[in-house]
Formats: structure tokens, sequence, C-alpha cells
């Protein structure tokens, strides 16, 4: 999962992004309404959630909301602000808002918040299976015939990759922007590493691995 995070205060920001990250999401930030507007509108289809501070320099957060809703209007987005009265809410909510979060929060309330707008959010699929294995998102498990498999932040972050483009390959620029969230050309090699961990802990002895290896291109589950 991918979120876009626009909010000016850095220590704000950086609080959020560093715990959204330890959660297995991939975070972008933008720190002004215009830069978080052009980041939003050039690879909106990239994002799975917007986190948007109301009061930006360069442009207002109810702006880039009303923009963004000409895109995307069923795209979720929260909004994080100091303005706490009963009209800013409505306001907020009546602008294209899904939720709003008053500061200060605690994570733990943000991070509920964000799962439970990813789970009801139009059409969004939340639970990936193929054969034996289950990978819930809203609950954060994998279950393995039925019993639960214990995976870290990226080992989880990459199954549900590979299980949402099943049958389709995954190329190692993707999976290393996807999951370690680096844009540029950088050694893959952790990628294989996580594989064979996640083989270890999934394969059923005995069978060929759930993960087919396209050599010099990145890897797939099969349909099958």
């Amino acid at each position: 999962m991918r979120i876009l995070l626009i909010e000016d205060e850095i220590a704000i920001a950086g609080f959020i992004s560093e715990g959204l990250a330890e959660e297995g999401f991939a975070v972008d930030v933008a720190h002004n309404g215009k830069e978080g507007l052009a980041m939003a509108l050039d690879h909106l289809e990239e994002y799975d959630l917007l986190l948007l501070d109301w009061m930006l320099p360069g442009m207002s957060g109810i702006e880039i909301c009303r923009n963004i809703r000409k895109q995307r209007p069923a795209f979720p987005i929260i909004f994080l602000t100091a303005r706490d009265t009963v009209d800013d809410v409505v306001f907020g909510l009546e602008t294209g808002a899904n939720d709003y979060l008053r500061k200060p929060f605690a994570f733990e309330e943000l991070l509920a918040r964000i799962r439970v707008l990813l789970r009801s959010s139009a059409g969004e699929q939340t639970v990936f299976r193929h054969k034996d294995l289950e990978l819930d998102i809203a609950r954060h498990q994998v279950l393995k015939s039925g019993a639960p498999i214990e995976l870290t932040q990226k080992e989880f972050a990459l199954l549900e990759l590979l299980l949402r483009n099943k049958g389709k390959v995954c190329r190692r620029s993707r999976i290393i922007e996807k999951v370690w969230d680096i844009h540029f050309d950088h050694d893959t090699a952790v990628i294989d590493v996580y594989i064979n961990a996640l083989r270890k802990k999934l394969d059923t002895a005995g069978q060929v691995s759930f993960v087919q290896t396209i050599r010099g291109v990145g890897y797939r589950v099969n349909d099958d």
C-alpha cells in the first residue's frame, strides 16, 4: 500500500511517515500544498490513500482535496488538522474528505482510521488467496492452511504485491520501488533474501515453490 502525506510540519511528517513505514506502508511526503498537489496528480493511480493537512503553504488542503476529487471521486482522503470546531469538521467532509483527525492524535488511532478507510474503499480487495495461503490486509494477517504465519513488515508487503499481481511478472524494479520505496536504480539483491525467507515460511515441503523466478526479470505467483 502506498500513501501520500502532505504535511508542512517536519516533525509531524517524520513521526507519521516513520510509523507507517514500520507498519509496511510506502510513504511519499510533500511539505507544501503546490508540491503535494503536483505529486498527487502526477501519480494518483499509484497511491492508495492521501493524508492531508488543512493549512499548508502554497495551497490549502481544501483546494487540494477539491482538485483530487475531480480526478478520482472515490479516492480515500483523511484530513489532519488542528481546526476542531463542528463547522470545520462539516466543511472538511463536505469538501470531499472521507475522514477527519484532530491534532494532536495518537498514531494508533491514525493507523486504525487508515485501515478502516482502505478496507471500505469502493471495490478495494483486502483478502488475497492462493491455494492454502490467505493474506488479509485489514487484519494484517497471513494464514497457511488456516494457521497464522508470522511475517515481517517487508515480507508481508512483498507477499501482498505478489498476490495482488497473481499470474503477472513483478519486475525487480517495481518490487524495490513498491516494497522498499526506492525510486532509482539500486542493488536489488535484497529482494532475493526476502523471497527466500517467504519460501521457507510458506512453501509446502516436497512441492514446487509458490513463487516462480523469472530469471533476469523478477518473480511471479502462478494462477494455478
